[in-house]
């Protein structure tokens, strides 16, 4: 089969790398890649449809929620060609975090109480008669991870208002959440699912806060770990049971049947695990400690998910590894900030994979230093270092052994990913 990924992080260089393992895979494609995906899968760049038609794909994976937005898999269909992915009305759960609120509570689906609001005022107004502590704000559409402020009080939530709704002013009517704030752990669970049938994939847990100890601006992930001793058996299944079942029957009864990743962000609160929100996709660096502990075909599970699939998802094998699994992001010089260092030539990076670590590119490319071509910076997340151990402890020191072995000017990564298991 011809295979197609869509997008150039480390989601997608782990899709890749997962991929090319299948005896179904007899050529792989990704656009636009980076320079670890372009060791493993040819690179293309250029409309990401007129490729799928252009090479005769037979399948598509699409990575990022923005094409999935913008109806990338509609498109697909409507050529002929399979595609990994939720529709674009189902894609709403993530492009719109009210239309997502909106189905939670219609469907008494465990989530934080909230509020939206069509202009500044009101919300100001609101904000009023909450109590003068903690409280959440969120931009209602997609904002690469930077929509959502957590105010430690009214005042720093009065100086937010203004902030997220100009980052909705592309939207046809910008609009503000504001809800509760949820305390205690997060937990990230990815399903698959056709529509009916749900395959819960391993927990897993991200740190996205910069500074260690939790600490500084959110960035789109530092970090990330597999299994969460912290979310038991017990509470998994009252996730599925609670959440996930209800979430997917209930957008059926809706008239839009879900396909493909769905993603919960969870809390886990004294009453059970509650929704803080959802993606319609496979999360980042999450699927880099997934993945390598998936021991089944991953391609027979996506094409299940499929609109059309000849084999039902309730039959395809999902088999894990009971090794333990940490991933350590490292981050260019600057970044969360928008002018991170870009550009920087990296090395050691055969040494670290020579530690048994998998390293997985995010922003990276390659460019021609005049003698020859060398991988370089491109993004405000370089590269994913990760490993898998016979426990916690020895994931995260094979881990971190294969981070040593990398440098490229301005670097920065946290020491404590995991510090919760510690």
């Amino acid at each position: 089969m011809k295979v197609l990924v869509i997008g150039s992080g480390g989601r997608e260089h782990a899709l890749c790398w997962k991929l090319k393992q299948s005896p179904l895979v007899t050529q792989l494609f990704c656009t636009p890649g980076n320079a670890g995906i372009a060791q493993i899968a040819e690179c293309l760049s250029g409309d990401a449809l007129q490729i799928a038609q252009e090479i005769g794909a037979d399948f598509v994976v699409v990575g990022p929620e923005v094409p999935l937005a913008e109806g990338i898999v509609d498109k697909l269909q409507s050529v002929g060609i399979s595609a990994f992915g939720p529709n674009q009305a189902a894609a709403q759960l993530e492009a719109s975090k009210i239309f997502c609120k909106e189905i939670l509570q219609k469907y008494n689906i465990p989530t934080a109480q909230a509020a939206w609001f069509e202009d500044g005022e009101s919300a100001r107004e609101y904000l009023s008669t909450q109590d003068d502590g903690p409280i959440v704000l969120k931009a209602d559409g997609l904002a690469a991870g930077k929509g959502v402020v957590v105010a430690a009080n009214r005042r720093e939530a009065l100086s937010a208002v203004d902030e997220l709704f100009a980052m909705t002013t592309e939207a046809s009517t910008p609009r503000l959440l504001i809800e509760e704030c949820l305390t205690g752990d997060e937990v990230s669970l990815i399903a698959l699912t056709d529509g009916e049938t749900i395959v819960p994939l391993v927990p897993c847990q991200d740190h996205k806060r910069v500074g260690e100890g939790d600490t500084g601006p959110n960035t789109g992930g530092m970090g990330c770990y597999s299994p969460v001793p912290a979310f038991t058996d017990e509470m998994l299944q009252q996730a599925i049971e609670t959440i996930l079942k209800p979430t997917v029957a209930g957008m059926r009864a809706d008239g839009i049947t879900y396909r493909g990743a769905l993603y919960a962000g969870l809390m886990l609160t004294p009453q059970g695990p509650k929704v803080l929100e959802y993606n319609c996709r496979f999360g980042d660096p999450e699927t880099q400690v997934i993945l390598p502990r998936l021991e089944s075909d991953l391609l027979p599970l996506l094409m299940a998910c499929a609109e059309g699939a000849s084999t039902p998802l309730s039959e395809v094998a999902c088999e894990w590894t009971n090794q333990a699994a940490v991933c350590v992001v490292l981050s260019a010089g600057g970044y969360p900030a928008s002018d991170y260092r870009k550009g920087d030539a990296i090395s050691g990076l055969e040494k670290a994979e020579e530690t048994g670590a998998l390293v997985f590119h995010a922003g990276t490319r390659l460019e021609n230093n005049g003698h020859e071509n060398e991988i370089v910076s491109s993004g405000g997340r370089v590269l994913g270092v990760t490993a898998l151990g016979e426990d916690f402890l020895l994931a995260r020191e094979n881990c971190y052994r294969g981070v040593d072995c990398i440098e490229f000017e301005g670097a920065y990564f946290r020491r404590d990913i995991g510090w919760r298991c510690l």
